[in-house]
């Protein structure tokens, strides 16, 4: 099976991707991520920043590899807290904090909808190619469901009863956001290969 570089230090997403593209790629971090000091991510938009960390460890390590970004986009609040997603309630990534803030500021407001949006950069020889998956829906009233990771207990995707929080790994898994941008990737990799 064809081995794939995923540039992150987050389990989470890791273990998603793993899961994710199971059949068709053995997906793993490098090594050397482990003794790393936390990824860069300095830039204002999900581009720049998945391209500044898949850049960081690729030219770090001499390895080809792809990087993400995910914010959540919710419409009412001007599509915050999107990049600042993991840091919406301070510099800890506190999912609870993160959740609690949101559902704070969004008291009283109707309008719920929301987005989850990921841009991978992949980075092969020098160059970077982007590639995205949006996963639209809306902020539920109370987090609701206990798997998943980050603001999945309150987001509920279009034509869904639940919320990702609720979903089995492998519901959530056929409909992501890191889903689609994974296809996308893929596509593009077997495509590039057939050429």
């Amino acid at each position: 099976m064809k081995k794939l570089l995923f540039a992150t230090q987050n389990k989470n997403k890791l273990k998603e991707a793993i899961e994710i593209l199971r059949d068709t790629y053995d997906v793993s971090s490098p090594p050397a991520l482990d003794n790393e000091e936390e990824l860069p991510e300095d830039f204002f938009t999900l581009h720049e920043n998945a391209c500044q960390k898949a850049s960081f460890v690729a030219e770090k390590f001499n390895l080809n590899c792809f990087a993400e970004d995910t914010g959540l986009e919710v419409y009412a609040l001007d599509l915050k807290p999107g990049v600042f997603s993991a840091r919406f309630a301070g510099p800890e990534r506190d999912d609870e904090a993160n959740k609690k803030k949101l559902l704070q500021l969004l008291e009283g407001i109707t309008d719920r909808r929301a987005r989850f949006r990921t841009v991978i950069a992949l980075y092969e020889n020098g160059k970077v190619t982007y590639f995205e998956g949006t996963l639209e829906g809306e902020i539920s009233l109370e987090p609701l469901g206990n798997s998943g990771f980050g603001y999945d207990a309150i987001f509920k995707p279009i034509g869904s009863q639940w919320t990702l929080g609720e979903m089995e790994e492998s519901q959530k898994n056929k409909i992501s956001h890191r889903k689609q941008a994974l296809s996308s990737l893929v596509k593009y990799l077997s495509d590039s290969f057939e050429n």
